[in-house]
């Protein structure tokens, strides 16, 4: 029997439900699960009929990062077959690093968002918390760096000295911390999240097409230094600790169930 794709794709109306589908591993990324949402997000934006995006988690968690015991952020993953694109494309394509979603994305967090499942919530538009969600950052605990996208987005998101906070301790927030410091706009009794998030995005698809599409696209472009050159910035910082002695060592810790021994090469 074939094993359920990474991502599940269902059309509702003018509204399309994405959900990380790796519940055994608390929805980790994985090189399937990201070529899978490269492909989607080309999809939902190809088509005008489909009005706004909810992203969610299947089971009891929205996303907990990429899967570190497998290792594959470190090693490289290998390049799957999408048109011909590099797996780092693809990679940065998926987790919505190198691009930004024209079409309004809500995410409904059902559960702990980690690692690149909260950098990717901070390219989302809307968003919806259950109680129990947590929201962290825990990269620098394993000798690595939040670098999808959190050193450029975060500080501009949550007040700077929280966003350094999460980043530096790689610390949670609570589903209630997250809705204080605005990381997040609703926060919904378990459960309930895809309910709200589909509540909110029939108000979205009820409005104008091309008026919303053009408030976003108004909204992304303006206001800050764009992305791209910030992503720039942030990627020169990226490659030299994903290259370190320590990012192995955080791994191999991790691996092994023990304290870490960085030395900061």
């Amino acid at each position: 029997m074939a094993e359920e794709p990474q991502l599940k794709f269902e059309r509702d109306g003018a509204v399309v439900i994405l959900t990380m589908n790796n519940p055994r591993r608390k929805n980790a990324l994985t090189p399937q699960m990201i070529t899978l949402m490269a492909q989607a997000w080309d999809e939902i934006d190809a088509d005008d009929s489909i009005r706004v995006a909810i992203l969610t988690g299947e089971g009891s968690s929205y996303c907990v990062g990429g899967d570190l015991a497998d290792g594959w952020m470190v090693k490289g993953a290998k390049s799957p077959p999408s048109q011909g694109k590099s797996a780092g494309s693809i990679i940065s394509e998926g987790l919505l690093l190198s691009r930004s979603l024209a079409t309004p994305l809500i995410a409904a967090v059902n559960g702990p968002c980690l690692g690149g499942g909260c950098e990717m919530l901070q390219r989302t538009d809307i968003r919806v918390a259950e109680e129990q969600a947590t929201f962290g950052l825990p990269e620098a605990k394993f000798g690595l760096i939040a670098g999808a996208g959190s050193t450029v987005r975060l500080k501009r998101q949550i007040p700077y000295t929280k966003a350094m906070e999460m980043i530096l301790t790689g610390e949670p927030l609570t589903a209630a911390e997250a809705y204080h410091f605005g990381l997040v706009g609703h926060v919904v009794p378990t459960g309930q999240s895809l309910d709200k998030a589909r509540e909110l995005a029939a108000r979205v698809a009820a409005n104008g097409p091309l008026a919303v599409r053009n408030a976003k696209a108004s909204i992304l472009s303006s206001g800050w230094i764009d992305d791209e050159s910030a992503r720039k910035i942030e990627q020169r910082f990226v490659i030299e600790v994903m290259r370190s002695a320590d990012a192995k060592e955080g791994l191999a810790a991790f691996a092994d169930k023990r304290a870490p021994r960085f030395t900061g090469k």
